[in-house]
C-alpha cells in the first residue's frame, strides 16, 4: 500500500488529535477508557487550534485517505506556552540563554500507526518538520520525547539534548529535549532528498 504525505489543512486537526492520542496510547497502555480517551483528545485538539496560525501539520495518508503518521512543527511567537513549559514547566529561554538565538520551535503530535512498518515514514516526516529549522544556524526546536523515541532519534544519528527528568505523559515516559541547529542538520542533509514534493516545506 503506497503512502502519500502531505500538509494538513485547518479543518482536519480534530481528526490529527484523534488519530495522535489513540496511537500513543495503542503503542503503550491498549485498552483505555472512552471517557479519558475524549478528554485527552480534546484537550490536544484544543492546544492545536490555539497554535494554528503559526504551524504545520504533516501527515501520511494511505489508500484509503487514513492517516498512518503525523507530525506537527511550531514557530514560537513568544507568547504562547509551548508544551515543554506547560508540562515540564521548564522556560525555554532559560535554556537557550548562551546561543546566538535566531527562532525558537516546537516540535509535537509525532505518531506513527501501529502495525506501519515503513522505514521512511520516519524519517520523512522528520524531514518536513525539521526542515524549517535548518534553514538557520541559530534555531533550535524543543520537543517533548517518549523514550522509545528518544533512542531512534539517536540511531538515526539526530544529536537531541535532554533538558529535564521525564515524567508519564499521554501513556509513555516522556523527556524534554532541545534540538539545535547543529544536532539535525546532518540528518537533514542525509535525508531530506526522500521529500521529492518540496512545495510540502
Amino acid at each position: 500500500m503506497k503512502s502519500y504525505l502531505e500538509r494538513l489543512s485547518n479543518s482536519e486537526v480534530l481528526s490529527l488529535s484523534k488519530f495522535v492520542v489513540e496511537e500513543n496510547f495503542n503503542h503503550h497502555l491498549g485498552n483505555i477508557e472512552k471517557k479519558k480517551l475524549e478528554k485527552d483528545i480534546l484537550s490536544v485538539y484544543q492546544e492545536e487550534i490555539k497554535y494554528i496560525g503559526n504551524s504545520k501539520i504533516f501527515v501520511c495518508k494511505d489508500d484509503y485517505k487514513g492517516i498512518t503518521g503525523a507530525i506537527r512543527v511550531l514557530k514560537w511567537n513568544y507568547i504562547d506556552k509551548l508544551p515543554i513549559e506547560s508540562i515540564f514547566g521548564i522556560d525555554p529561554l532559560m535554556v537557550v540563554e548562551d546561543r546566538d538565538l535566531h527562532e525558537i520551535w516546537h516540535i509535537g503530535r509525532f505518531a506513527i500507526k501501529k502495525g506501519v512498518n515503513d522505514p521512511n515514514l520516519f524519517k520523512k516526516l522528520m524531514v518536513c518538520a525539521i526542515s524549517p529549522i535548518c534553514k538557520h544556524k541559530g534555531n533550535i526546536a524543543f520537543a517533548e520525547c517518549d523514550s522509545k523515541l528518544l533512542r531512534i532519534l539517536m540511531l538515526l544519528g539526530i544529536k537531541p539534548n535532554i533538558v529535564g527528568e521525564s515524567i508519564n505523559y499521554l501513556g509513555s515516559e516522556t523527556i524534554p529535549i532541545s534540538l539545535p541547529y547543529e544536532g539535525l542538520i546532518e540528518f537533514y542533509e542525509r535525508n531530506k532528498d526522500l521529500i521529492l514534493n518540496n512545495k510540502l516545506l
